[in-house]
């Protein structure tokens, strides 16, 4: 069975314009990484616990912040390791400048026998629809899509 992923497609609607919340990946091997590395703030849901709740927990642990709102969901998408990604949707506004980030640990550099913690998100960043597609992820490209499709349904 793959990996479960959830996360939440967080965005503000300003001037008639969408901007979506997304989080760049720290530690070295993104680094230097822009486009295509973005993602929408995710993470493994545990055994036996709800979507909706395992995004939440993922949001407050790479933003810093608690996420409340609306939230819809938006679809379930597989990822091109095989990782399955359900997104759910929320309007509300974060501070990106204020995103604090929780750390993981890894040997660095390789073989060396040291090990170093870094961000697991290093940056966040509200983007308009053409930055964001360019931003995030290409596996993470439909879930755009199909909340913008879903809120052309909705009007």
């Amino acid at each position: 069975m793959p990996q479960r992923s959830a996360g939440l497609l967080i965005y503000r609607h300003t001037a008639g314009v969408f901007e979506f919340l997304l989080v760049h990946p720290g530690g070295p091997f993104w680094a230097r990484k822009d486009e295509g590395a973005w993602s929408i703030p995710k993470g493994l849901i545990e055994d036996g616990e709800d979507e909706l709740d395992a995004a939440k927990r993922e949001a407050q642990e790479e933003l810093g912040v608690g996420i409340d709102g609306d939230f819809q969901p938006v679809g379930s998408y597989k990822q091109p390791g095989g990782k399955i990604v359900i997104a759910f949707s929320v309007e509300t506004d974060v501070d990106v400048n204020a995103v604090k980030s929780n750390v993981f640990s890894m040997e660095w550099p390789p073989k060396s026998g040291t090990m170093k913690e870094f961000p697991e998100v290093d940056k966040a960043g509200w983007f308009t629809l053409p930055e964001a597609g360019l931003k995030i992820l290409k596996g993470q490209l439909a879930i755009l899509d199909d909340f913008l499709e879903r809120r052309r349904g909705a009007d």
